[in-house]
């Protein structure tokens, strides 16, 4: 049998998906020695600031750990030996049973400190993209340094132009005095969007729908997370048709038995059918969106987009869930399948087939697991 734990370990080091994993040992190695990462760390627990913070769906043995019926947790890994991850690690699930005594007996972090509210913070979020954690820290107060959100600039630069695009409509209708919304307006109005100083134009917006200070901001907290999503998707669509086909086709190298080969052909087939089905699910969630904002800002019906706001965070999760899910298929099928990766044995394919399986999905309409 294969070392599963430590080749996790190394593929998660390397290729997975920023929505499912926060690679601070990564982040620590590349960017340690720098007064960015000094200053202004994540976690203040040095070890804590280098593990692997991980998005997890749960397997059949680990349901044990929780008393509330969770089908995922955020994993923190922490590596034996950080300079080579084939040593392996121990684990502990936030929120599990006896989580308090194992945070402090392994890190000696209680419930009174900072570095226990972040992780209360990420466990909480759909996923660990870097403009999501950016956001909901922002809003406790909490400022890590920059190196621990890697969008890079062109993905910035591509979130900003897409917002600006989204948004002109209502930039449109707030100056319905003169009916002219100038590049300008629409710049200075995406920006606040991204950031946490909203402004006269969008604070009047929650005045307008009638909604509790605390209401307005989470809705505009979710709303910000669903164009986000918008976006992600819109950024995915090309690859996860090449994806699927590049699934479907998969064959392991070398000898296999007949159990495996009939279990591969199955699990590739399933995957590619959950492929298809999140995305459609993901579309039409976010054509809820669609709709109430061009209820907004084309038919001038301010209600639509109020009860959006507000039944905004009950999709929140599982639309990132779903996103995730995607994006992790994605990049680890860049990585692993590429046309110059070293072939794949019966045992490896089958493991990479039984994550994707997981990620997409976690339990079928009987009930019957699928890990």
């Amino acid at each position: 049998m294969a070392d599963r734990s430590y080749r996790s370990f190394e593929n998660l080091e390397r290729s997975a998906s920023t929505a499912r994993v926060l690679n601070l040992l990564k982040i620590y190695r590349e960017k340690g020695k720098t007064s960015e990462w000094q200053d202004r760390p994540l976690f203040f627990n040095p070890k804590l600031n280098r593990c692997l913070i991980i998005k997890h769906r749960l397997r059949r043995n680990e349901y044990d750990r929780f008393q509330d019926g969770r089908s995922s947790a955020l994993k923190i890994v922490i590596p034996i030996d950080g300079r080579d991850l084939k040593n392996g690690g121990m684990y502990i699930f936030v929120d599990q049973i006896n989580y308090e005594s194992a945070m402090r007996e392994v890190f000696g972090i209680t419930p009174d400190q900072t570095d226990w509210t972040v992780l209360s913070v990420l466990e909480k979020l759909p996923s660990l993209d870097p403009f999501l954690m950016r956001e909901q820290l922002a809003r406790l107060g909490v400022s890590p340094a920059e190196c621990y959100f890697v969008l890079s600039n062109s993905d910035l630069h591509g979130m900003l132009e897409f917002v600006k695009a989204e948004i002109r409509p209502l930039v449109q209708l707030s100056m319905a005095s003169d009916g002219v919304a100038n590049l300008g307006s629409v710049e200075r109005m995406a920006t606040k969007i991204l950031s946490n100083t909203h402004g006269d134009h969008i604070e009047s917006l929650g005045r307008t729908l009638r909604l509790s200070r605390e209401q307005y901001h989470e809705g505009i907290f979710c709303w910000k997370g669903f164009l986000y999503y918008k976006w992600s998707l819109n950024q995915m669509i090309g690859e996860l048709a090449s994806v699927s086909k590049m699934i479907g086709n998969l064959k392991p190298d070398g000898p296999a038995d007949v159990m495996a080969l009939d279990y591969i052909d199955r699990s590739r087939k399933f995957i590619r059918a959950e492929i298809a089905r999140t995305f459609n699910e993901v579309r039409e969630t976010l054509k809820v969106y669609d709709t109430a904002y061009g209820s907004l800002t084309l038919d001038g019906n301010p209600m639509a987009f109020r009860t959006f706001l507000l039944e905004a965070p009950s999709m929140f999760q599982s639309l990132g869930e779903q996103i995730g899910a995607l994006q992790h298929v994605v990049s680890f099928s860049r990585y692993r399948f590429g046309s110059k990766t070293a072939p794949l044995g019966s045992e490896e394919l089958m493991e990479i087939l039984m994550d994707f399986e997981s990620s997409l999905r976690s339990v079928d309409d009987d009930g019957t697991i699928l890990i």
